[in-house]
C-alpha cells in the first residue's frame, strides 16, 4: 500500500493530546492515563481511527487505544478528532510498531482488536502477520487475563492463517462468519476499508478468538 503523504502530519500528529508521546514509559501505568480501573481494548493498525473512535464514543465504560505506525495515516484520525467538541476521554492514540507491543504494555489488556491488518501474501513474511505465531507470544504478556483477540478482514486466505494460527496456538474460535454484513449484527462499528469493501460488495470475514 502507498501512503500519501501528509504536509507537517508529524507535526499535527505530537500536537494532538490524544498522542501518547512516550508510551514506553507508561508499561503498567495506563489506567493511570485513563484514570479509572475501566478495560483496556486496543486496535492495532487503527488507519484513519473510524473504528476506534466510534467505539470509543459507543462505549464510554471502555478505554480505547489505537496504535498506527505511520503519521501520514495517523494525522488523518487526529483531524477527525479535531472536529469534535468535546475530548473523548476513554481514548488515547500510540504512534508505534506493533512489533514493540511488550515494551508498551504489560498485563493490562482486555482485547485486541486486529481490522484489516497487512496480509504479508508472501511466504516469506510470515512471521510479520499479526496473528502469526510471533506475534501471538508478543501478545500473551499484555493481556490482563483472558486473551481475546477480534478480527475482520476481507483477505480470504489472511483468514484462513489466522483461523490456523489460533487454534495451534490454543485459541478457541467464536462467532466466525465468512460474510460479516449478512448476519445483520447491530452493533458492528465499521473501519474505512470495510465500508468501502462492502458498498463494493466484498464479503468480510470476521473472528472471535479466546484463551484462557
Amino acid at each position: 500500500m502507498r501512503l500519501k503523504k501528509v504536509k507537517d502530519a508529524d507535526v499535527i500528529v505530537d500536537a494532538s493530546d490524544y498522542i501518547i508521546k512516550e508510551p514506553k514509559e507508561y508499561k503498567t501505568k495506563w489506567k493511570e492515563i485513563f484514570q479509572n480501573e475501566n478495560p483496556i481494548h486496543i486496535e492495532i493498525g487503527m488507519g484513519k481511527g473510524n473504528f476506534i473512535i466510534g467505539m470509543a464514543k459507543k462505549y464510554p465504560n471502555i478505554n480505547f487505544i489505537g496504535i498506527e505506525m505511520y503519521d501520514s495515516v495517523l494525522v488523518r484520525a487526529v483531524q477527525k478528532l479535531d472536529e469534535y467538541e468535546e475530548k473523548i476521554p476513554n481514548l488515547r492514540l500510540i504512534k508505534m510498531d506493533a512489533i514493540e507491543i511488550e515494551e508498551v504494555f504489560e498485563k493490562e489488556i482486555s482485547l485486541i482488536y486486529l481490522n484489516f491488518s497487512d496480509p504479508w501474501p508472501k511466504k516469506r513474511h510470515t512471521k510479520r502477520r499479526l496473528t502469526s505465531e510471533e506475534f501471538l507470544k508478543r501478545y500473551d504478556s499484555v493481556f490482563e487475563n483472558e486473551k481475546v483477540i477480534f478480527q475482520k478482514t476481507d483477505n480470504n486466505d489472511l483468514f484462513e492463517f489466522s483461523m490456523e494460527s489460533l487454534e495451534e496456538y490454543g485459541y478457541t474460535l467464536k462467532n466466525v462468519t465468512r460474510d460479516l454484513h449478512s448476519e445483520n449484527i447491530q452493533d458492528n462499528v465499521q473501519t474505512e476499508y470495510e465500508e468501502k469493501f462492502s458498498s463494493s460488495g466484498i464479503k468480510i470475514n470476521r473472528l472471535e478468538a479466546y484463551k484462557n
